[in-house]
């Protein structure tokens, strides 16, 4: 991206919908001053793409090219963003979690899209945002079977959870009983299916199954939780830190205190809840198989009182970090050495502690 002679940075945000883009470009000069230059709406579609850029090709300003900044709406935001992104524009993408405290930050009480526009212009200029990576093709690939065996597993519980309902009930109509059995029938194919591509796929990129093999040496996590996580984290290229993972998949804890005042501390579920359902059969497995850093912070928090769920959460949050950094170093795992030895290879060097009393909930 050229740099600008009169200009400190120039940004363009973008309020991502299903059906329309809104954009707003500003700029900032070397006083630190902010200014709304243009902004206008276009469809969410290949040709709004062209008629976006051609629109921004005439607000540059000295010269240089703007980067452009937008949320990370669903799956509604990646078209466009890989559009600009083979067009060598400077994209970055936040979580709207992130935009949203931002906005709060600055004192927007209204809301609608072309606020929201103007709110990312404004933090693109002021702060140095990481550029957006694309997925590679495998890890997309990954992402759309993942997707489709959750929505399939989804469908199969419903299905099951009728035709229980039916059996138990006072009448009974044979072709209902007929009907819900052949789809759980075909889903069930389906589901079978799916997991043999899962594997097939994650076996023939040689990058892919080396690591994956890494983190199946712990006791008690499958090859459909793996592939989850990595579809869901790009192959956690974007994460530099387990906090970042930590906030991104919502196991990040909220305190509620002020003076005397202490409030119940909670899990923020703020993040991606597909990271977070394929977390709960492995924390029990590790558990169950006593992998030994887990049970014993299992049997910690139960002594003290936690309940349950509280803890098979705790093991949730520090299997997601082990798995992170085995990923990050390229090792398996091996139970004589100690988790924070394995995240500061990964390149976190500020040890946190996991856990606290009051943290797990």
């Amino acid at each position: 991206m050229k740099a600008c002679r009169k200009l400190l940075s120039q940004n363009v945000g973008v309020d991502v919908s299903k059906d329309n883009l809104d954009v707003v470009f500003s700029t900032m000069d070397m006083e630190r001053h902010i200014k709304v230059k243009a902004s206008r709406k276009f469809p969410n579609s290949l040709q709004g793409y062209k008629g976006f850029i051609k629109w921004l090709e005439t607000k540059y300003i000295d010269d240089c090219e703007p980067s452009i900044l937008m949320e990370a709406t669903g799956i509604y935001y990646e078209q466009f963003a890989w559009f600009l992104h083979e067009r060598e524009y400077a994209v970055s993408v936040i979580l709207p979690t992130k935009a949203k405290r931002y906005l709060q930050a600055i004192g927007n009480k209204s809301k609608n899209d072309k606020i929201d526009a103007k709110g990312l212009s404004r933090m693109g200029l002021e702060q140095k945002l990481p550029l957006w990576q694309p997925l590679s093709k495998n890890i997309y690939r990954l992402r759309l079977l993942t997707r489709q065996l959750e929505d399939f597993n989804n469908q199969r519980t419903v299905f099951l959870n009728q035709l229980h309902a039916l059996n138990h009930s006072a009448f009974s109509v044979k072709e209902v009983e007929k009907n819900l059995k052949k789809m759980i029938k075909e889903l069930e194919k389906g589901i079978s299916s799916i997991n043999k591509s899962i594997e097939k796929l994650i076996m023939e990129d040689e990058k892919l199954s080396s690591k994956v093999q890494n983190v199946l040496s712990i006791r008690g996590v499958g090859i459909k939780t793996i592939a989850v996580l990595l579809s869901e984290t790009n192959g956690f290229e974007t994460f530099e830190s387990q906090g970042q993972l930590v906030s991104y998949s919502g196991y990040d804890i909220i305190e509620n205190q002020s003076g005397k005042y202490s409030g119940k501390t909670r899990m923020s579920k703020k993040g991606n809840a597909h990271i977070r359902r394929p977390m709960h059969l492995p924390a029990f497995g590790v558990v169950r198989y006593q992998v030994s850093p887990f049970t014993n912070l299992y049997n910690r928090l139960i002594e003290r009182g936690k309940t349950k769920m509280q803890a098979y959460v705790a093991v949730q949050r520090k299997l997601l970090i082990l798995i992170w950094a085995l990923w990050k170093n390229d090792q398996p795992y091996d139970p004589d050495h100690h988790l924070n030895n394995y995240k500061r290879n990964s390149g976190n060097d500020k040890p946190k502690p996991l856990f606290s009393l009051g943290s797990e909930g």
